[in-house]
């Protein structure tokens, strides 16, 4: 594997860190110790959300980066007689990607490695093969004899389960492979925003955070958003990447490589113009790539943002990711390090005069 620079060491720190929606804390602590050289202060809200605020000019207008700590994962709801273990997905899933995926199962006793299962095909009929088993018929396997060997192991209902896998910077170095890139490239976003800013005048408060929640109804940005009152608000997430064998232009349009995309439109929320238009130009003015993409099928923490208090103009920045919500999914760093530098050459503009100009004409 390459040598990992502090970028991709903060990259796989995050990823590796363990967090469905409920259960943050660990990856909120890995957030933590990353952002807090580069912010004033660091505050959290009663769900759980990480909020780091830098000041820049202290009357100026309030401007929110978010990304969120959370990535789908399971929670254990039932240990049966045999020590098989039933669980309920938390977050999107798409059956035919779970089984026989290795899973942690993180009990209070320490970590429990799992896999799931279902019926071998060898009992099924030929008619049940053709079939994608239902995930309610699907069970974690943690190699226990009994309930009690399985409770004895610390296991207990309520305990998060997340899928397994290593951090991997692929061939093309640029190409990087990990669980949970939905959404710790957000948060890493967020800390790299902060960590540019570092000795640079800007005429705002910048916010970054990390949302709690957001795979089960973008639950966290609406508290956090609520305790910051943003002027203005980004949500930093994944995208559908649109350059995989069996999509189309039609369904995804935008590549790995090229630009951060400017979500105009997902089941969330209507993009701000007066916003996506100021951030367009900016990148137009300093020949950053971006790509235009819809999501008529999935949201983002914008949805929760712009309904906040009496409303804040939000937009949607994302990274073109492939297979997410399944075990690993895979992204480019380019456009990872231009969102980053979108975002910050944003910021430096967003004075009050640009910002009331965003939001009343």
């Amino acid at each position: 594997m390459a040598k990992l620079d502090e970028t991709l060491t903060m990259l796989k720190d995050l990823t590796d860190a363990r967090g469905i929606p409920g259960n943050e804390r660990e990856v909120r602590e890995v957030m933590k110790k990353y952002i807090t050289p580069y912010a004033d202060e660091i505050t959290t809200d009663g769900l759980g959300s990480l909020i780091a605020k830098k000041a820049g000019k202290a009357d100026g207008p309030k401007i929110m980066v978010a990304g969120h700590l959370d990535e789908v994962g399971f929670m254990i709801t039932q240990i049966d007689d045999k020590g098989f273990l039933r669980f309920q997905t938390v977050g999107g899933w798409w059956g035919q990607v779970m089984l026989a995926q290795r899973v942690t199962i993180v009990t209070r006793k320490g970590d429990v490695t799992g896999i799931i299962g279902s019926k071998p095909p060898h009992v099924l009929s030929a008619e049940a093969r053709k079939k994608p088993i239902e995930i309610k018929d699907m069970f974690i396997d943690i190699g226990a004899s009994s309930r009690e060997e399985a409770e004895e192991w610390g296991v207990r209902p309520g305990d998060m389960v997340v899928p397994y896998f290593e951090f991997t910077v692929m061939n093309n170095e640029k190409m990087l492979l990990a669980k949970a890139w939905d959404n710790r490239i957000g948060c890493a976003i967020a800390i790299d925003v902060l960590k540019q800013l570092q000795g640079v005048d800007h005429p705002n408060v910048v916010y970054g955070v990390g949302n709690v929640q957001e795979e089960v109804g973008l639950r966290g940005a609406k508290t956090s958003t609520h305790k910051i009152e943003p002027d203005i608000g980004f949500a930093v997430d994944v995208g559908i990447a649109g350059d995989t064998p069996g999509i189309t232009e039609k369904e995804a349009m935008s590549k790995m490589g090229k630009g951060p995309q400017i979500v105009v439109y997902d089941a969330s929320m209507v993009a701000h113009k007066g916003l996506r238009d100021f951030v367009t130009d900016t990148a137009d003015e300093l020949n950053i790539p971006y790509q235009f993409e819809s999501i008529p099928g999935g949201g983002t923490d914008a949805g929760s943002i712009h309904l906040t208090h009496n409303g804040v103009p939000a937009l949607a920045i994302t990274i073109a990711t492939r297979y997410i919500h399944s075990h690993a999914a895979m992204l480019h760093r380019d456009d990872y390090e231009n969102a980053v530098k979108l975002i910050v050459e944003v910021i430096k503009r967003l004075d009050r005069e640009a910002v009331d100009k965003i939001i009343f004409e």
